[in-house]
């Protein structure tokens, strides 16, 4: 499976984009008629139990004694940090159209451009900054409302 698309990160990160499009308008249609917090609820049991299946069928188990406490440490904060992004994004869906909610939860990939940088000593050239703004700039025309 280490072999040609399956071999490319970018592959797997288009791969998400369109899930995570599909995810926008499957969850929109799904919280119409029960509260969000319930929504984000169901999704999160059915990403257990996928997860669950995909270890069990890739064999990739780990015993939670070998990983290291600092992995722990941001995988939990990882996990609550999706949890609440979650959480906004189900209230977001409820009260606003998933053409413009979807794209200002985007402006995650301009924060972690950001965060990246500031946090991580990861490096953008100037073409790559320029790339940035033009996202931020787009979600910015995309959500606004005439």
């Amino acid at each position: 499976m280490n072999t040609g698309l399956f071999a490319l990160w970018q592959f797997w990160a288009l791969l998400s984009a369109a899930f995570a499009a599909l995810t926008a308008v499957f969850a929109k249609v799904g919280v119409t008629d029960i509260g969000s917090d319930f929504a984000t609820f169901v999704r999160t049991i059915v990403v257990i139990f996928a997860l669950s299946g995909i270890l069990t069928v890739a064999q990739a188990w780990q015993s939670p004694m070998s990983v290291p406490g600092r992995s722990w440490l941001f995988l939990i904060l990882s996990g609550l940090g999706k949890g609440a992004s979650w959480i906004c994004y189900f209230r977001a869906l409820k009260l606003g159209d998933a053409a413009r909610v979807a794209p200002i939860d985007k402006l995650s990939v301009v924060l972690v451009a950001i965060f990246g940088v500031l946090f991580l000593g990861e490096r953008l050239t100037p073409l790559n900054w320029l790339g940035v703004t033009m996202i931020a700039s787009g979600t910015i025309l995309v959500a606004w409302r005439i």
